[in-house]
């Protein structure tokens, strides 16, 4: 991992039970190396697979574990820490503390501490793959996503039932530095461009031509759906958007463009000063080779002949920029109607993308047109290439979890010189 700096920053570590909770030990250390001040709070489960003496050695301060402690409660020190904590990060963090934070309980002083801060919150998801998967815990996640919670994770892999999925705790290293880009806010300069909506190409003066012939069920909510997203984050976002009927969220920096070849310039001008670029419009294939200049008539035979031009392909020169001007992170969509994995994996690789969402537009009631979609994500690692699916949900809480990978994605800030 890049040496990261967290000089001066609190940094509220909640350790809930499972056995991933050995890790916490790890997570403390490199909190600590970076410079935070640390302070542990523990579930009672969390005390049954490590000891909180360990994290108290590891953070120097004592480790609290009850709500009702006499001694720290004197002075309403529940109260006194949640307003301490500039974070609160739970790693691990069970269905369980999941579902009591998703519904507001206030019963142990970890869940207290939660409610009572207004500091932003990370957790890093921990448990079986069959209880990730399940309807209640995908409903909770969804639910502190909406609350403003950053989920980290949780990765694949074999787990310590034996079964192999979805569900291990990420790694360490990676919930550090999550933390790092949390406190390390993108509003000083990180900025996320994103195409939107479709693009249409003149014909003549009355017709166009779209994606999808002669009209286009691409309505740019997911892209607008992702400039919400990365404004929530911090982001500056610029959206050029081909033409739709939505209203720009506020605070987001629109450009309106019609054809691809406005698109395009408009990308290649804003991608080199971008952090992120995605690109998410539903860009025309092709252009009239010729544009007739008065409305064309029909014929006897009831055809039209037209030659068409291929229009450029944005998010691939996009991508193709050289290291001094390619974004550091490069998204792209797929629209697919079969073999959807498996041909974002040959676009993720033929297009030299960092990332790739991945769609089934012939699913009904997802996708085009509609509030909800689904999802495959699929972006690239040190060591090859991992996925993940998103289950169906509504478009803006799949921005939000298509915008936390491409963060993740994002190096982590560089360590800056100690005045001492």
């Amino acid at each position: 991992m890049a040496a990261l700096t967290l000089s001066g920053k609190r940094v509220l570590l909640g350790v809930s039970a499972g056995v991933a909770a050995y890790k916490s030990a790890l997570i403390t250390r490199l909190l600590k190396q970076a410079g935070a001040d640390v302070r542990v709070v523990m579930t009672d489960g969390a005390q049954a697979f490590i000891a909180p003496l360990t994290l108290q050695a590891l953070s120097g301060e004592a480790v609290r574990t009850s709500l009702l402690d006499p001694a720290a409660e004197a002075g309403m020190g529940h109260i006194e820490l949640a307003r301490w904590a500039d974070v609160i990060v739970i790693a691990p963090a069970t269905a369980d503390v999941m579902a009591r934070l998703a519904h507001g309980l206030a019963d142990d002083l970890l869940a207290t501490l939660c409610l009572a801060s207004e500091a932003p919150g990370l957790m890093a998801p921990a448990m079986n793959q069959a209880m990730w998967k399940s309807p209640a815990t995908r409903r909770n996640a969804a639910l502190l996503a909406d609350d403003g919670w950053q989920l980290i994770g949780p990765d694949a892999g074999d787990q310590a039932c034996g079964d192999s999925g979805f569900g291990r705790m990420s790694e360490p290293e990676a919930i550090v530095a999550a933390v790092a880009r949390r406190l390390t806010p993108p509003a000083a300069g990180g900025h996320v461009v994103i195409t939107a909506g479709p693009t249409r190409e003149a014909l003549d003066p009355v017709r166009y031509l779209s994606k999808h012939a002669l009209s286009n069920h691409s309505s740019g909510k997911m892209g607008f759906a992702l400039a919400a997203a990365a404004l929530e984050q911090g982001f500056r976002v610029t959206l050029i958007s081909g033409p739709v009927t939505l209203a720009t969220p506020a605070g987001v920096t629109r450009i309106d463009v019609t054809t691809a070849a406005e698109m395009h310039k408009a990308a290649m001008r804003l991608a080199p000063e971008s952090d992120v670029f995605i690109g998410c419009a539903a860009v025309s294939d092709y252009r009239a080779a010729e544009i007739a200049e008065h409305k064309r008539k029909k014929t006897d035979d009831n055809t039209l002949t037209l030659t068409l031009a291929k229009n450029p392909d944005i998010i691939a020169d996009v991508a193709g920029l050289d290291a001094a001007q390619r974004p550091p992170v490069v998204v792209g969509f797929a629209a697919e109607t079969r073999r959807v994995e498996r041909y974002a994996q040959d676009k993720l690789a033929g297009k030299a993308l960092d990332m790739i969402v991945a769609n089934d537009v012939s699913a009904a009631g997802l996708g085009f047109g509609s509030d909800d979609n689904a999802a495959w994500l699929l972006w690239r690692t040190g060591s090859g290439t991992e996925s993940a699916r998103q289950p169906p949900q509504p478009k803006t809480r799949l921005a939000r979890a298509v915008l936390q990978r491409a963060i993740a994605l994002l190096p982590a800030p560089p360590a800056t010189e100690d005045p001492a």
